[in-house]
């Protein structure tokens, strides 16, 4: 599937091979990946996984994952990433994933592109429960799932090592009726 979405600032889009030094500048920090189930990927890294990004992933009807490409509509710049992995497809359960530039931090830009992917995920694919998790330490992201209305619905301690330490991790979702609720009282 090749989706694109606008939003009054962004546009997601599919990856191409011209998008991998944009997604180095942040994939390749330490302060991107700390959370992540990666260390900072060199140059090469990054292409192998901006490939990955590029090839159909299941069935255009029911995909597995969407990988889109966030960037700014004013000036085409890349500034983040945001997957939608479809984890259960006969039970409607869909993930919802990102990363962005610290550069473009604090603009409101993640909360825009994940409304985004959630209407999409809710609307297009009927989806009728969206999570997200995270680790407990990054307030970044689970204050950004506290944003979309998401609710924390599990706390896991010491439940997995995680890049050499014992992490906690938070678990957030929403249901379908929930988001049109919500979308109604923003209207």
């Amino acid at each position: 599937m090749t989706t694109s979405l606008e939003t009054a600032r962004l546009l997601l889009r599919p990856f191409t091979a011209g998008d991998v030094d944009a997604v180095h500048a942040y994939h390749g920090l330490d302060e991107v990946a700390r959370y992540q189930y990666w260390e900072p990927r060199s140059r090469d890294e990054v292409a192998v996984e901006v490939a990955k990004w590029m090839e159909p992933d299941g069935k255009p009807e029911a995909p597995l994952s969407l990988v889109l490409a966030v960037t700014l509509r004013s000036t085409q710049a890349l500034i983040g990433d945001m997957v939608l992995l479809f984890r259960d497809w006969e039970a409607r359960q869909g993930e919802i994933g990102f990363s962005f530039n610290p550069a473009f931090a604090g603009q409101g830009y993640a909360t825009e592109a994940a409304n985004a992917v959630m209407d999409l995920g809710f609307g297009h694919f009927k989806l009728h429960r969206l999570f997200g998790r995270c680790d407990a330490r990054n307030d970044r992201s689970w204050r950004l799932m506290e944003r979309l209305g998401m609710r924390r619905e599990a706390h896991f301690r010491e439940h997995a090592l995680f890049k050499g330490e014992w992490d906690e991790e938070f678990y957030y979702a929403l249901l379908s009726r929930e988001w049109a609720d919500l979308r109604r009282e923003a209207n």
